[in-house]
């Protein structure tokens, strides 16, 4: 499939634009893979065409998934074991404790795709860390896609999804089998709520959350954005919070009052009592 230069250039402002995800030019070849099936579902014969109807409605549904359609949906379950081993053993437990008086805690998983890490989030809480029964716990799980938030939602994963990353205990635990795929039991699907929510705007939510979880989308965003995403994620944060990036971010070049934390191969980082100067 043949793109024109001026195609290309209005999908990646527009995508950019409504996502901040940045399309440098040898991204040409993953616009025509991710938006070849919402060819199909528009009857539009070429992505120029696509453009011009994207135009004509920067707002209608069919902008909206260009966008959607470009977004890396790549994830499993207990994605990083680093991650989840550090959450495990240091962070949950210092929360545990800090929070003991209030019992409650809240936690957000942004960019969670198809909700692989908020239920896996949930598992772990439920498994290793009994005494939360009895506490207020909010897991917030938020995507840009409508279509990713509706299937983590549902909570239901193919054999292939399952088998990437949870073990088998935890897929007896928590799952029941419905034909050939399997679906989370209704007392796990009942921590995690789901809504749409765009890192690229304002982000609406309620600030005092314990544990961020903003794993493996930052590296989509140019250093203005990240900065502007982050700045925004220490102010909801609760003082002492803690952020969770993806194992191959950082936050070198980044003074947005959030601090290293753990082995460096951790990307962990807690919410300074003071904002850097």
């Amino acid at each position: 499939m043949t793109v024109s230069p001026a195609a290309f250039e209005f999908i990646r402002r527009h995508v950019r634009e409504h996502s901040a995800i940045v399309l440098d030019d040898t991204k040409l070849y993953l616009v025509e893979l991710r938006l070849q099936p919402l060819l199909a579902e528009a009857r539009l014969k070429t992505i120029d065409e696509l453009a011009v109807a994207v135009r004509d409605d920067p707002r209608g549904p069919l902008a909206r998934k260009v966008v959607e359609s470009i977004c890396t949906n790549e994830t499993s379950f207990f994605r990083d074991p680093g991650t989840f081993e550090a959450l495990r053993r240091t962070i949950l437990p210092q929360l545990v404790a800090s929070r003991a008086s209030q019992r409650q805690l809240r936690i957000w998983c942004a960019a969670c795709s198809s909700g692989q890490e908020p239920y896996s989030v949930a598992m772990t809480l439920v498994e290793h860390f009994p005494e939360l029964a009895s506490w207020r716990v909010e897991i917030l799980a938020t995507d840009l896609s409508t279509s990713m938030i509706e299937r983590s939602r549902a909570g239901v994963f193919s054999q292939f999804e399952v088998g990437r990353g949870l073990p088998a205990i935890s897929l007896v635990k928590h799952f029941e089998q419905s034909g050939s795929e399997w679906r989370i039991r209704e007392s796990l699907r009942r921590m995690v709520q789901f809504r749409t929510l765009n890192l690229s705007q304002a982000f609406g939510v309620t600030p005092g959350f314990d544990l961020v979880l903003l794993r493996n989308v930052l590296i989509y965003f140019d250093l203005e954005a990240r900065t502007r995403v982050l700045q925004q994620v220490r102010e909801v944060l609760s003082p002492a919070g803690f952020l969770f990036l993806g194992a191959a971010e950082n936050m070198l070049g980044l003074d947005v009052g959030l601090e290293h934390l753990l082995p460096e191969r951790t990307a962990c980082y807690r919410r300074q009592l003071k904002p850097a100067a």
